[in-house]
């Protein structure tokens, strides 16, 4: 049984699209976990000021782990380990960079655990309460134990065993709402951190099995290859200042939140979050998939082969993201009451989040075909560049934040979107600035990749035919859907939970039909694609090219 259950976790799996409805499916039952533990914290907590103090903790934390982590991160990992010629090579490199890595992120973990209280004082000014202090310092665990996750998650996704890496996710969700429900009552806010420990060491161990299977577990070692340690650093440096530029504008947006009204912070990572559940189900499922191909294609040289996995993942992501983004918006309401509108959270927090979630949907197709080029060009050894451009997209919201609260353009566009989202009755809306600020900087920075990325290795043709296709089918889905909520408005009793579900579900059918029947009629090739891959034993099926109909 046991023997079976490893078999199962560790079996490879072939083919891009095979590969990303995998981690796609696993992800959308992770997403499905997380809005529950999301839900949980706004039916016990609303958007109040221990919940704004709970998602604050993480901020720390989570600059560790993008900052050392990063050492050992799957970006990293996988083309070095597609260069290595031996198995024994792999493994004393593994070795290595574990060791060293464990070391470095004990010390780093006890210099900040130190000097929290003024780390929390500065980027968190808006919050005074000394708690806050002690749940960061329990959170420091995170970094180490995902660190040592990411690196058996590198190792499994190098030799295309993905099974187990996408349902680690779905065990660091269970660890998190064991937290607030076994260790909460006894141990009070401090348990919801013990969770969050608890999750990490769940999102490691489910990855065992796998790493088993290709006898490479890290093990500690007194025989450091520096030389190793030096290649994946150089490699790492450029990504580490990638991701924690990433985080830092995370943490602005933070900080500024916690000097906005009481509940901002938790209204803003609430609609992050939901946002986050298509970003991770379509841009991170297709652009892990491909990242070990074009890894693999690159280091042979082959330029054709790496052009068309490029470009067929960049043409899947934009078909599934850009219907997502309009329904998000026209269904914004539904979603945040179905999920969130309960117990403690308010019809005020329910109608504010909507708008951060609309704001933040804009660039939901933006983010997914950042990630993919951003591997892309890692495959290529082009580490600079995302660092670069995340620079650039950065500095943009950093700006629009600027100009929305010092200029009286930058008001009116807040006010407009306010009316637009229907919350300008409400007394302060200051937080939608910072959806709004991070969309703009994140579409800039998707401009820029997308453009390097044509110029350095070409275009496929039938790109733009696709974009323009999914945009066509998007708007008829939205017209539909907006039509449909007016339709069931009168149908279903809107006071109840299954009332707005059931509006929101009915309105949402109606017009992914008519955008499915769209597609159909101007023979979309995506659309065929869904439905062969679909139909056909997606754990079996071979690779094909390009120009043959994709059964995977």
């Amino acid at each position: 049984m046991v023997k079976k259950l490893f078999s199962f976790l560790s079996q490879e799996t072939k083919g891009l699209h095979q590969a990303a409805y995998l981690i796609g499916f696993f992800t959308f039952l992770s997403q499905i976990l997380a809005l529950v533990r999301d839900r949980i914290f706004a039916h016990v907590f609303g958007a109040g000021s221990l919940l704004d103090m709970y998602y604050a903790s993480f901020r720390v934390p989570d600059l560790v782990f993008v900052t050392v982590s990063s050492l050992v991160s799957v970006s990293v990992l996988v083309p070095f380990l597609a260069q290595a010629d031996t198995h024994d090579k792999a493994k004393k490199a593994i070795n290595s960079l574990f060791t060293f890595f464990f070391g470095l992120m004990c010390v780093v973990i006890g210099i900040v655990a130190w000097y929290m209280p003024e780390l929390v004082r500065h980027l968190v000014p808006g919050i005074t309460d000394p708690a806050l202090i002690t749940m960061s310092r329990i959170l420091l665990l995170s970094p180490l134990i995902l660190g040592v996750s990411n690196l058996c998650g590198g190792i499994i996704q190098a030799k295309r065993r993905f099974l187990s890496y996408a349902l680690s996710p779905i065990f660091y969700n269970i660890g998190i709402i064991l937290g607030l429900m076994v260790f909460y009552k006894p141990y009070g806010v401090a348990g919801l951190m013990y969770g969050v420990v608890v999750g990490a060491a769940l999102h490691l161990l489910i990855q065992i099995p796998a790493v088993m299977k290709e006898k490479l577990i890290p093990r500690f070692t007194l025989r450091i290859e520096w030389k190793s340690i030096r290649d994946i650093f150089l490699l790492s440096v450029p990504r580490t200042l990638t991701l924690a530029n990433t985080q830092l504008i995370m943490l602005y947006c933070i900080s500024l939140a916690s000097l906005f009204a009481v509940g901002s912070i938790s209204i803003f990572t609430f609609a992050y979050n939901l946002q986050s559940v298509p970003l991770a189900i379509i841009g991170v499922s297709y652009s892990l998939a491909a990242f070990p191909t074009l890894s693999r294609l690159w280091h042979e040289k082959d330029l054709i082969s790496f052009r068309k996995e490029l470009w067929a993942g960049v043409r899947h992501i934009l078909f599934w993201s850009i219907p997502v983004i309009v329904l998000f918006i026209v269904l914004r309401a539904q979603i945040v009451r179905t999920i969130l509108g309960s117990g403690a959270f308010s019809w005020e927090d329910t109608r504010l989040t909507a708008a951060a979630l609309a704001l933040f949907a804009i660039s939901v197709a933006a983010q997914s075909i950042v990630l993919i080029f951003v591997r892309a060009l890692y495959a290529m050894g082009k580490t600079s560049k995302p660092f670069v451009y995340a620079c650039i997209g950065s500095c943009v919201s950093v700006i629009a934040v600027w100009y929305g609260f010092n200029t009286v353009w930058g008001m009116n566009v807040l006010h407009a979107c306010a009316v637009w989202l229907k919350v300008a009755d409400i007394s302060d809306t200051s937080v939608l600035l910072l959806p709004l600020a991070f969309s703009v900087g994140i579409i800039v920075q998707a401009s820029l990749l997308w453009n390097f990325c044509q110029r350095t290795c070409g275009i496929e043709r039938g790109v733009f035919q696709s974009l323009w296709q999914s945009c066509l089918a998007s708007l008829a889905i939205g017209y539909i859907a907006y039509v449909g909520l007016n339709v069931f408005d009168t149908v279903f009793n809107l006071n109840t939970f299954v009332g707005i579900f059931l509006q929101g579900l009915c309105a949402g059918i109606l017009g992914i039909i008519a955008g499915i029947a769209i597609l159909i009629a101007i023979r979309n090739n995506e659309i065929m694609v869904v439905w062969q891959t679909l139909h056909s034993k997606i754990w079996k099926t071979k690779a094909i090219t390009e120009n043959e109909p994709e059964l995977l």
